[in-house]
């Protein structure tokens, strides 16, 4: 199996390889991975100690963030390398004043493990919730370094629990500690005879406090928002949200929008406007008059949505008819209510939110004129969902604390 393994992961970075040749995306793997070693040997002392964090992407350098900056804060000997897999993470953070080395992660190949193991050298390794890379976890043990996996949720239908699973099982038998976030992955692994285990929650939510505490002031924002009777957030939204958010909104003048797409490629942002019957801005071109008089304001910009949220009465979280819901949290910290698509359930914290009455699913343009219709006529039905949704975060902080107590 172990072979196999290997084997896919050639033909897998073989694949890259060719794909880069036309894919955006892919040549910037590529060439990403391809400049790991040199920013390694430039970069890493050798005569300091390193705790490596790797996250996939964005959503799980989010995840992990709180946790490199306490560490950062408590532990200054050491020094952090940050690992990405994709590019919409590494692109984005490749400055993050936080980490003292920032790279691209080589393929899980036996001779790149090996070499980018020896460069980087480090004294400790974590992995962010869903990272599972089984050569490196099989050669970090073979060389001692303690390995961590913090924010994990394990279902049934994962692979370490089919008929076939027995090998990637074991995998896990690699890490120091699992940091889980609920009893059910928990008692899932205990099942199986695993239990390194602790349940200590997810980190995303002592990032979203953190990013609230620290929300920026926009003012353009605010003169948007007054006199609306109803201020609808939709934020990460994709052409299928678009397809029932703005047919509602055209027909009900009482609300305004602020509309902060996925993609804001010049072309997208047309398709939004085509699809508009009322006065629409882009931030990029407002003014406060501007501000005054239109009523769906459009973000053409990146970094702005967490902080735009502060700002609404309902929340809309895009993602949830593709491959799945963007963060529900980052909306719900604020105690608004939090609205998505259909393609929640591997997102807990969208279940939670739902089962505590702070989120709610539609799957189509009725139900999503159903709901807003509720908000906009019962204002404190629209103020308890968000209060519910508001606590749950608060109730649900605190994992970082606990994953650094088991360190100390």
């Amino acid at each position: 199996m172990k072979y196999l393994y290997t084997l896919a992961l050639h033909l897998y970075a073989l694949s890259v390889e060719i794909a880069s040749f036309f894919n955006r995306k892919a040549r910037m793997t590529r060439i990403g991975q391809w400049y790991t070693n040199g920013i390694l040997r430039k970069k890493i002392d050798r005569n300091a100690k390193y705790i490596w964090f790797h996250a996939a992407s964005l959503g799980e350098f989010e995840q992990g963030r709180p946790m490199i900056e306490i560490i950062r804060k408590r532990y200054p000997q050491f020094k952090i390398l940050l690992t990405f897999f994709s590019p919409s993470g590494y692109e984005v953070r490749k400055n993050y004043e936080g980490a003292d080395v920032i790279c691209y992660l080589p393929f899980d190949t036996p001779f790149k493990v090996r070499k980018f193991l020896y460069l980087a050298n480090p004294s400790i390794a974590v992995f962010i919730k869903y990272e599972f890379w089984l050569n490196y976890l099989a050669e970090l043990k073979k060389r001692g370094i303690k390995t961590y996996l913090i924010s994990a949720v394990f279902r049934p239908n994962q692979m370490f629990f089919k008929w076939y699973g027995t090998w990637y099982r074991k995998a896990l038998s690699c890490y120091e500690r699992l940091f889980v976030q609920d009893e059910d992955s928990r008692m899932l692994l205990a099942g199986y005879g695993i239990d390194n285990v602790d349940v200590c929650g997810d980190t995303r939510f002592d990032r979203v406090l953190e990013i609230q505490q620290n929300a920026r002031l926009l003012p353009e924002v605010e003169v948007f928002a007054e006199g609306s009777k109803l201020l609808l957030i939709a934020g990460s939204a994709w052409p299928e949200d678009e397809e029932i958010i703005i047919p509602y909104f055209n027909a009900h003048p009482e609300m305004k929008l602020i509309i902060a797409p996925h993609e804001i490629h010049r072309e997208h942002l047309l398709y939004i406007q085509s699809l508009l019957n009322r006065p629409s801005i882009r931030l990029s071109e407002a003014c406060e008059e501007s501000l005054r008089t239109n009523d769906c304001l459009i973000i053409d910009s990146f970094g702005l949505l967490s902080s735009i949220y502060r700002y609404g009465d309902v929340a809309y979280i895009g993602g949830g008819f593709g491959g799945g819901i963007h963060n529900t949290l980052e909306a719900a910290v604020y105690g608004i209510p939090v609205v998505f698509g259909p393609k929640y359930h591997k997102f807990r914290e969208a279940e939670n939110l739902i089962n505590c009455g702070g989120g709610f699913s539609v799957d189509n343009e009725t139900a999503f004129a159903d709901c807003m219709d509720n908000f906009i006529s019962d204002p404190e039905l629209c103020r308890i969902a968000g209060a519910a949704a508001g606590d749950f975060v608060d109730k649900n902080a605190g994992a970082t604390e606990k994953i650094l107590s088991y360190w100390r």
